[in-house]
């Protein structure tokens, strides 16, 4: 079985406080170990989910920064980082797995929903919004991820103004569930199943959107 170890998160750590080429150019080979087994372990998960789901290529994040725009210039990120997008177009949603000393997550959602998709999820809330609560407080929903999260709009947005029933998913401009773990429960032999577990419960919200993202406000399919 795929694990990950406390090996690959005291190199995370030690690469966190020793973020230079200078070190990690002396530090390669135990960069390239590491990367290869927790690509491994990454690997297995996409495996598993394909059993379920329908996604997209394997995508593992590099470890090297992009630079040209940010004030940090630190070269390396300190994590490793799995995305699943599910496979388009009739599918919607991305799974994520962030693997970091102290700040370790399984998540989902929606980062940046075009604005032509926004609207017609803020649309669909409008029109009803019951069966979105109705995930979002799912026993098995909440106990994974408490509540949904993002950046949201301190007032309703235009077009919405009148709007009480649902007001608060229709002001969000994300929608994000993120479960956090402790470094024992990363390396605990059983994290994969409970990986999976994890994005197994966003089903209900990945196809809830899918749904509402492929079709128009007559609920006709846009791809036909």
């Amino acid at each position: 079985m795929k694990v990950i170890t406390p090996a690959h998160l005291k190199f995370l750590k030690d690469l966190s406080d020793n973020n230079n080429r200078k070190w990690f150019s002396e530090n390669k080979l135990r960069y390239d170990a590491v990367q290869k087994e927790v690509k491994d372990f990454f690997e297995s998960v996409y495996r598993e989910m394909q059993k379920s789901d329908s996604l997209q290529e394997f995508h593992m994040h590099r470890i090297y920064r992009d630079l040209r725009f940010s004030k940090d210039k630190t070269p390396y990120k300190t994590h490793f980082r799995l995305y699943l997008g599910r496979a388009k177009p009739l599918l919607r949603g991305g799974y994520y797995v962030n693997i970091a000393p102290g700040q370790s997550a399984v998540s989902g959602g929606f980062w940046k929903p075009e604005s032509k998709d926004l609207l017609r999820i803020r649309k669909e809330i409008a029109s009803d919004s019951r069966e979105l609560q109705k995930i979002f407080s799912a026993k098995r929903f909440v106990k994974f991820f408490g509540t949904i999260q993002g950046e949201a709009l301190e007032t309703n947005p235009r077009g919405f103004t009148g709007l009480t029933e649902g007001a608060d998913l229709i002001r969000m401009k994300q929608f994000i569930a993120r479960r956090y773990f402790t470094d024992a429960e990363v390396t605990n032999p059983n994290f994969m199943a409970v990986v999976i577990s994890t994005f197994k419960a966003l089903r209900p919200f990945f196809d809830y959107m899918s749904e509402v993202l492929t079709t128009d406000e007559n609920g006709e399919s846009l791809y036909q």
